[in-house]
């Protein structure tokens, strides 16, 4: 059998040394992932085969073991990222061992344990103490859910991550590729795959209520498994001593000059919601839902302005939950009203709460509510379903807008500033291979920080270049990142925190001379991404319906990219917000847009050891006058971009533009070149730059 699956032919060679597949045209080098076989058509099936025998047999021998010398000898000679997945891979042997032993022991006696990605309030970003997925796997990516039994180790993520978790992990683990055929999500993994009876351990603070319940119902179904409570995190025994302490940073107010709304009145617009759905109190678990609600920001989770807290809302009034330490006295005088109790009593209360109100009135928690604190609510006094405060933050208000705007055109000043000094550095200054990746995203944050207003990075920026743009979540590490080249792509995903907003913005570059395929590949994925940004449609409408605009240009080649098309951004929040977004994702089917929220517009091409490409701008979902009006009231909507950053036009085809694609484009960039200018000084690396690559095509 050859490595992709496929019967050995009669023609096959025993010598050839990496088993070359004429049927799929595929070259299996060990511990390579198998990617797809691409379909021929059938007419032209034969002939393909029938070349591809030949190459196999009499140009493989040859050519592979001399490009395989030359490639040892780079690798030897040029320090880089890509140098293989065990040189990264943290040896996790001991740590699988001790977590196995608490499995089985008397107290435990699970056959499997779940490590989810999540924190207690189901956060995509973590803190430090809480990347307990990472510390036992070795792989740090933002999406994963590792399932460990007594035997195997399996970590399941998306596309996103496919590199990045096959350079990180080691030969423990095994890679689930979620989203490909006949990869099981890890749910179907423990329901489906593991023998019937198996009792599964989990955190019961790290899982989703619905998911806790629905899980353990399923496992109950075969054969008498169970999905076991274990309140003790068996990953947090085996980290012990190591794991690092819980921030404890200081809250600050969210001054109404950026908040643009009273917290109070957020409380009753809240609290009216509740009541219009027929419920006593709202369990408020997801921490930016409880940072907006107060107007309250912290810092214990990196790159993101939230704190650890809980909060209830109820007609008798709102509490917040929070370690009191952490409230200095101007933060305690902006909560008059708000009752402040300890951060873990919500576990304690909620019984209580539950006992004090009617009991034909439910109490409402999002889909953020952990199966623990459900329990302790009471799960059949508890709906679970769209938090109202989800809804009501993901539309910002007239000052959130504003200031959205403005901290994109100071984010803008410093996208210019540092592409006009890389681009010197690169091509003037020669420092081609000298600057590595996070020296120059260093470079990137220093000038970012040098904004007004400006307190941090929205997420650690994405520095890429060349095959490490392809890692479609790449995160540059010092000492063995990549050196810039002018003669490859680069791709910079990069955000920063405002007190007036939070920017998100990708651009792709080329510094030397870009190939003929690479300008294809950017021009389609240009061409997606403007006509996803002049979409005009109904309010209401879906991200899930417009997702393929952005795509067809790909798709019309035979390519795609595996990430959604675009996400919201919060107001001095969370860069990834919802709950809307534009991507395949079934959720995204279930909420429509409306004027006030925001989404990312990110359309991309990933080549995997070549290059990325991804373009994206953060807009507002904006009201847009039409001639007539069909939906009889609500109006049709459109994307504003406010990212204000030049698309680098070397890198377009341009006999693949339309006319009006070209319009677009000189329109965009002369609003770009208006906003930004004034902050520029004239005569600077960043002015020169921004006003060359603002000139009309």
């Amino acid at each position: 059998m050859r490595p992709c699956g496929h019967a050995p032919g009669p023609d096959d060679e025993a010598d050839l040394p990496f088993a070359p597949c004429p049927e799929c045209l595929l070259v299996a080098f060990e511990g390579a992932p198998l990617l797809p076989p691409p379909q021929p058509q059938p007419e032209a099936g034969l002939q393909q085969r029938a070349a591809a025998r030949w190459f196999c047999k009499y140009v493989l021998r040859l050519v592979l073991p001399l490009a395989c010398f030359a490639a040892a000898i780079t690798l030897v000679a040029a320090p880089g990222p890509a140098a293989g997945k065990r040189e990264m891979a943290v040896d996790t042997s001991e740590r699988l061992k001790r977590l196995r032993e608490l499995m089985g022991s008397a107290q435990h006696n699970v056959a499997a344990y779940v490590v989810p990605s999540e924190d207690a309030h189901q956060s995509e970003y973590v803190a430090e103490c809480d990347m307990r997925r990472g510390f036992i796997s070795g792989f740090d990516g933002s999406a994963g859910c590792a399932v460990v039994t007594m035997d195997k180790a399996a970590m399941f993520t998306d596309g996103r991550y496919f590199l990045q978790a096959e350079r990180q992990m080691d030969a423990n683990w095994t890679l689930m590729k979620y989203g490909l055929p006949g990869v099981p999500t890890w749910q179907k993994y423990l329901t489906e795959h593991l023998s019937p009876g198996t009792r599964v351990g989990i955190d019961p603070t790290l899982i989703a209520a619905k998911e806790g319940e629905d899980l353990r119902r399923a496992l109950r179904a075969r054969g008498g498994g169970d999905l076991v409570a274990i309140e003790r995190n068996l990953v947090d025994a085996v980290w012990a001593a190591e794991r690092p302490p819980r921030p404890r940073n200081p809250v600050f107010v969210h001054e109404l000059q950026y908040a643009g709304e009273p917290h109070a009145a957020k409380i009753d617009r809240v609290r009216a919601a509740v009541e219009a759905e027929g419920g006593a109190a709202l369990v408020v678990a997801a921490l930016d839902e409880v940072a907006w609600l107060f107007n309250l920001r912290g810092s214990d989770i990196e790159y993101n302005p939230v704190f650890f807290a809980y909060a209830v809302v109820s007609a008798a009034g709102a509490t917040l939950y929070v370690d009191e330490a952490r409230l200095a006295d101007a933060v305690r005088k902006h909560l008059d009203g708000v009752a402040v109790r300890p951060y873990q009593a919500i576990f304690g209360e909620l019984g209580a709460l539950a006992a004090s109100v009617s009991a034909d009135k439910p109490l409402l928690a999002g889909p953020t509510a952990s199966w623990a604190l459900v329990q302790a609510l009471g799960p059949e006094r508890v709906r679970i379903g769209p938090s109202p405060v989800t809804q009501l933050k993901a539309i910002k208000n007239a000052v959130e807008q504003a200031g959205m705007r403005r901290c994109h055109v100071r984010d803008g000043a410093a996208l210019a500033g540092y592409f006009g000094w890389l681009e010197h550095e690169l091509v003037h200054n020669g420092q081609s291979r000298k600057l590595s990746e996070v020296d120059v995203a260093d470079k990137l944050e220093e000038l970012r920080r040098a904004q007004e207003h400006c307190v941090g990075l929205s997420f650690s920026t994405i520095s890429s270049v060349g095959p490490n743009g392809a890692v479609i979540h790449y995160h540059p590490m010092r000492g063995s990142d990549a050196l810039v080249d002018i003669d490859q792509m680069y791709l910079c995903d990069s955000g920063g925190q405002y007190l007036d907003g939070t920017t998100d913005v990708t651009r792709t570059m080329h510094f030397g001379e870009p190939s003929d395929w690479q300008r294809e590949c950017f021009t389609r994925v240009l061409k997606g991404h403007i006509a996803l940004d002049r979409a005009v449609f109904p309010d209401g409408t879906t991200g899930f319906v417009l997702d393929p605009l952005a795509r067809m240009p790909l798709w019309e080649l035979g390519l795609d990219y595996r990430h959604g098309t675009g996400h919201g951004v919060g107001a001095f929040l969370n860069v990834h917000e919802g709950p809307q977004g534009v991507g395949t994702r079934r959720a995204y089917a279930d909420v429509g847009f409306h004027a006030g929220m925001t989404i990312t517009n990110e359309p991309g091409y990933y080549e995997d050891g070549a290059f990325g490409i991804r373009i994206e701008n953060t807009c507002l979902v904006v009201k847009v006058p039409t001639k007539h009006d069909y939906t009889g009231g609500p109006g049709y909507l459109t994307f504003d971009p406010v990212t204000m950053v030049p698309i680098q036009k070397k890198l377009i085809k341009r006999e693949l533009f339309t006319e009006a694609e070209r319009a677009w484009l000189d329109d965009y960039h002369q609003k770009v070149w208006a906003n930004v200018s004034p902050l520029l000084e004239p005569g600077s690396l960043g002015y020169e730059w921004l006003k060359r690559e603002t000139e009309p095509m």
